[in-house]
């Protein structure tokens, strides 16, 4: 009985650190000079202290919702900028956020698509839709819930 009384308390007491997670965002962008650079953007909760990092801050709040990363087409369609990465223009990015990836790439297709731009979200085809594009990341207790885009359609058979 003793052993099952400690075994409940222990669990009592850990309950707050079972509700902590850090989800780490390794990606690299690409330059249109051709050079790559390494990036971290990921995201960590402290359930105890009520501290939601973004990046390298951390904000004392609840556990949010989601989380959107804005990318944005330049106007001569040749570029993307996403303040998270980087803080100019580039061309190019991979993102491994907890399970899921997300990169854009430049491709070449028969039909004219926005920019030429494909951004692939665990290995599914998007080409943008608009300028502006969302990466919409949700949260849960256990870490990251899903990943979604906005203002992307789906392949639609153009690939070469």
């Amino acid at each position: 009985m003793k052993q099952l009384v400690s075994a409940l308390l222990l669990t009592l007491v850990s309950l707050p650190c079972m509700a902590d997670f850090t989800v780490p965002g390794n990606g690299k962008v690409g330059y249109p000079t051709g050079a790559e650079k390494p990036f971290e953007f990921g995201f960590a909760w402290q359930a105890e202290t009520g501290q939601f990092s973004i990046g390298s801050k951390s904000y004392e709040m609840d556990l949010p919702e989601s989380y959107s990363v804005a990318l944005t087409l330049s106007k001569d369609d040749s570029k993307v900028w996403v303040q998270e990465f980087t803080p100019g223009f580039i061309e190019s990015f991979e993102w491994q956020i907890g399970e899921h990836l997300v990169s854009l790439k430049k491709k070449q297709f028969s039909q004219p698509v926005k920019g030429d731009y494909v951004l692939t979200l665990n290995g599914i085809d998007y080409f943008l839709a608009r300028n502006n594009i969302s990466i919409t990341i949700t949260f849960n207790q256990q870490g990251v819930e899903d990943v979604k885009l906005d203002g992307v359609t789906k392949d639609m058979g153009t690939k070469q």
